[in-house]
């Protein structure tokens, strides 16, 4: 294998753990939405630790080893359009991405909170933090603009 395909491959690899994360956050959003017993939510947000390594891993992977390939392949350039939608993608993901997960993590540190206090009882409280929909709809705006990557990257649209 050449070192392109290394790069590739890796570059590729990084896109999968970037959208498992995001099937992972989306079925974690998805389970947590009806429950309101504080023990049930901490436990079921500890998932989201491997979805937090999962989208570190995948969102450095594809930066670093996207602009390598742009670098090292002859047919491509950083300053091409479709590379440059990419990392104005990849921004926007970002920005996606840390709104969600300010608004989560504080549903997650609620209930831990109440754990803690020792009360396990049903919060109204968590439950509207867990059914945020500006969470909901930051997480589907992330997901969106993941779509318009991959679509960017498979048609290279101007390349």
């Amino acid at each position: 294998m050449s070192r392109y395909d290394w790069i590739l491959f890796l570059h590729v690899a990084s896109a999968f753990a970037l959208v498992a994360a995001l099937v992972l956050y989306t079925v974690l959003i998805a389970v947590v939405w009806n429950k309101d017993v504080p023990t049930d939510v901490a436990r079921l947000f500890r998932i989201s630790k491997v979805g937090d390594v999962l989208i570190a891993v995948g969102s450095i992977g594809v930066l670093v080893f996207g602009i390598w390939l742009a670098i090292d392949a002859d047919g491509y350039e950083v300053w091409d359009g479709w590379v440059i939608a990419a990392l104005v993608l990849w921004l926007v993901m970002g920005a996606f991405g840390s709104r969600t997960g300010k608004i989560y993590n504080a549903a997650r540190d609620r209930a831990r909170s109440l754990v803690r206090e020792g009360d396990n009882s049903p919060n109204a409280e968590l439950r509207a933090l867990v059914q945020d929909r500006r969470g909901l709809w930051f997480h589907t705006g992330g997901v969106i603009v993941v779509l318009l990557l991959l679509i960017d990257m498979i048609f290279k649209p101007g390349a």
